[in-house]
């Protein structure tokens, strides 16, 4: 089964103007939307499709607080649909659309639908540096940042699901349909990625109570650091609230910034994500601050000798 990721999430929302202004100024770019939603979709064509949360059409919700009604992945091909179909058909009921997409549900319930990805191959260029004792990436006269940069996120990277049951809901992804543990954080959950995708991970599990089921965070690629350091600190000057961040991860070695949302959720910026081959050997480590981060940093207003915030009290 070659799935590839998310190509879409869709959310069931309480106030489609606020969803919309928020993933407008996150950098998603609308389309085809209206005043019953529609797509908000990064550089690659993945993104984030919201409905208002009494829109028949949506799937069922969970009955948790959680606005996700659907994650929608990608695969290579049709074959890969039918094989899909397959497997889940088993023990469950797969709904065939006339779209050639399927839909269904894992074992927590949370719904899931599954097409030929809609991603667009992306060519553009990664972050460039310079740095002593090799080749210079970036020529003379050529700038490593400036105002008016462009910093758009360019692909829908991960999930973060609180789950109930770490062991169901890996066997579930890893047996059914060929995810493959990275690492793992002991006493949260374990990093997966589907087999057609080399990122360190696409999908994380974490533990908690049955009330919390949803989803904790998504996430979208950046074209590297400084384009995530820019975008954030352009979100925050539009009005938006910082959750965690900026810092890098140990574990993925991603770097990230997490941002409250209108959608229930978390809204993260990463870049320069690790990529792993079948080769790769899982570690794990103890859920914490020392697992989770290399550093972590915090925002603040802009300063300058002589002048700007004082410091924390």
């Amino acid at each position: 089964m070659n799935i590839i990721g998310p190509d879409y999430l869709v959310f069931g929302v309480d106030d489609l103007v606020a969803c919309s202004e928020f993933l407008t100024a996150f950098g998603l770019t609308p389309v085809g939307v209206d005043d019953k939603g529609g797509l908000f979709e990064a550089l690659d064509g993945t993104g984030v499709i919201i409905r208002h949360k009494s829109d028949p059409d949506l799937p069922a919700p969970l009955p948790t607080a959680t606005m996700l009604r659907q994650q929608v992945y990608g695969a290579r091909d049709a074959s890969d649909i039918e094989a899909i179909a397959a497997e889940l058909g088993k023990d469950r009921k797969v709904h065939k659309l006339a779209d050639g997409t399927i839909e269904t549900t894992d074992d927590f319930g949370f719904a899931l639908k599954f097409q030929v990805t809609k991603r667009r191959e992306l060519e553009l260029p990664a972050e460039k540096i310079n740095a002593p004792g090799a080749p210079a990436q970036r020529g003379p006269n050529e700038l490593g940042v400036w105002d008016g940069m462009p910093a758009m996120p360019r692909m829908l990277s991960h999930t973060v699901l609180f789950v109930p049951d770490i062991e169901i809901a890996t066997s579930f992804y890893c047996q059914r349909l060929g995810f493959v543990i990275t690492d793992v954080l002991k006493g949260a959950g374990p990093f997966l990625r589907p087999k057609a995708n080399d990122d360190h991970h696409t999908l994380f599990f974490i533990r908690t109570p049955e009330y919390m089921k949803g989803i904790e965070h998504l996430a979208f690629h950046m074209g590297g650091p400084t384009e995530l350091m820019v975008a954030g600190s352009r979100f925050v000057k539009a009005g938006y609230e910082s959750f965690w961040g900026p810092g890098r991860h140990k574990f993925g070695s991603n770097w990230f910034w997490y941002f409250n949302s209108p959608l229930g959720t978390h809204f993260e910026y990463d870049a320069d994500m690790d990529k792993h081959d079948d080769e790769w050997v899982a570690r794990e480590a103890p859920f914490g601050p020392e697992a989770s981060q290399m550093f972590l940093l915090q925002h603040r207003e802009k300063w300058a000798p002589g002048g700007g915030p004082k410091p924390d009290q």
